[in-house]
């Protein structure tokens, strides 16, 4: 090479991360820039399976993944009484159900990824881009503190409300569509409320769902609130306003709902934002590229999104390595790699929102009958194939050559 290449990494969630480690893999000199003033800590439970499963072993953090991981016996649908109406065990689907066999706080394994590259990845927290020029040959960006930085490429790894997309690609609403709902996370103290380590999840009619999960500190819970709805105006940045509107939604309704709602109120990580999914014809534009849920966010109710972020940072860093960082070469690649699995795991599941938070007692009903139905030893596998197996759908390339003359030329 002629030079040592440059990239600057917008967010360091799940993506941005991985792809600055791979990056950094293949000789790449990496800045990445985040908003918030450090790894964000804790959030909800993110699986790792299939494919996403295979990037975190090609990266030798499994063992340091299953070491953190959270201990659940899988996922319940519980009465108001608390009862359960139907279980789907850890080990249902071969591990790979709606609990998976590897379960790890999002915090974590975002703490995972910083660590396994950040003696030779520059961090950036507490700024962020505020203006972008990809002048056909380099990238000028300006950051947040005032600083200028020139770079050959550009990657947006900021989730479904990208800054980097909205500059480059143009207004969020042209590609973030909702499926039909709001979901409220936060943690909650675990006081009365023992899963006995189970994901419980009660669905009350009118579209509402309330869940609670185990956390790696039995004190606490990891909890849920949603509500099934048409797209509604509020501000994002009120979050006394979005608590308001949680408390709302769960005035008088069952089980440990109203105890949730109340520690929502006060709840340090409160979070609320629509459930979307982001469908683009291109993730990539001149010198910027999109990768994770900035460019093809699946929805959380797929349970894909960490998978996309994995896989997709392991193949855009790939293949920019494979076409020694032709970046127009490697965007088309990854474009042609990654979309049919992007695809697969935009799949909205068993009906999507419409059975995630019915709207009847009767629909409720029939959700706990056919949960029942397809962990039964019979039905399994055709569920597995049907709902399951989106995660392993995709063959990973093997980078190793590009990755040996990479560093045979440092």
């Amino acid at each position: 090479m002629s030079h040592r290449r440059s990239a600057l990494i917008s967010g360091a969630g799940i993506a941005g991360p991985a792809l600055a480690y791979w990056l950094n893999e293949y000789g790449w000199q990496v800045t990445v820039v985040e908003a918030a003033p450090g790894i964000r800590p804790g959030g909800q439970t993110v699986d790792l399976r299939g494919a996403g499963r295979t990037v975190i072993e090609r990266m030798g953090l499994m063992p340091a993944a299953r070491a953190a991981c959270v201990e659940q016996k899988g996922i319940a649908w519980v009465d108001a009484s608390g009862r359960h109406r139907s279980e789907m065990p850890v080990d249902a689907f071969g591990g790979d159900g709606i609990v998976s066999e590897v379960e790890i706080l999002r915090g974590d394994l975002a703490s995972l990824l910083y660590s396994a590259a950040d003696d030779h990845v520059e961090y950036l927290f507490g700024t962020r881009i505020t203006a972008l020029d990809d002048n056909g040959d380099e990238v000028t960006v300006t950051l947040s503190d005032g600083t200028v930085r020139t770079v050959d490429l550009v990657f947006g790894a900021d989730g479904p409300h990208s800054a980097v997309r909205r500059t480059v690609f143009g207004p969020e609403k042209d590609v973030v569509h909702p499926v039909g709902g709001y979901t409220a996370w936060f943690t909650a103290p675990s006081t009365s409320m023992d899963t006995q380590g189970w994901y419980e999840m009660f669905q009350a009619p009118g579209g509402l769902v309330a869940s609670i999960r185990p956390d790696t500190d039995p004190t606490r819970m990891k909890a849920s609130l949603a509500f099934a709805s048409e797209p509604l105006m509020y501000d994002r940045n009120d979050i006394d306003a979005q608590r308001s509107l949680i408390a709302e939604h769960f005035a008088g309704t069952g089980w440990h709902a109203p105890q949730l709602a109340e520690a929502a109120r006060t709840a340090e990580d409160f979070y609320l934002d629509a459930l979307v999914q982001v469908r683009m014809d291109s993730w990539t534009s001149g010198r910027v590229a999109l990768v994770g849920d900035a460019g093809y966010c699946p929805c959380p109710l797929t349970g894909m999104g960490t998978s996309l972020a994995l896989v997709g940072a392991y193949v855009l860093a790939g293949e920019l390595a494979a076409a020694d960082g032709d970046h127009r070469r490697a965007f088309a690649r990854y474009e042609q790699v990654l979309r049919p699995y992007v695809e697969q795991g935009q799949q909205m599941p068993g009906g999507g929102m419409k059975m995630y938070a019915p709207k009847s007692a009767f629909v409720i009903g029939l959700g706990q009958m056919l949960n029942r139905a397809i962990t039964s030893r019979v039905l399994q596998p055709l569920a597995r194939k049907m709902f399951f197996s989106h995660a392993e759908n995709i063959e990973l390339p093997n980078y190793s050559t590009a990755r040996e003359q990479q560093t045979s030329e440092q």
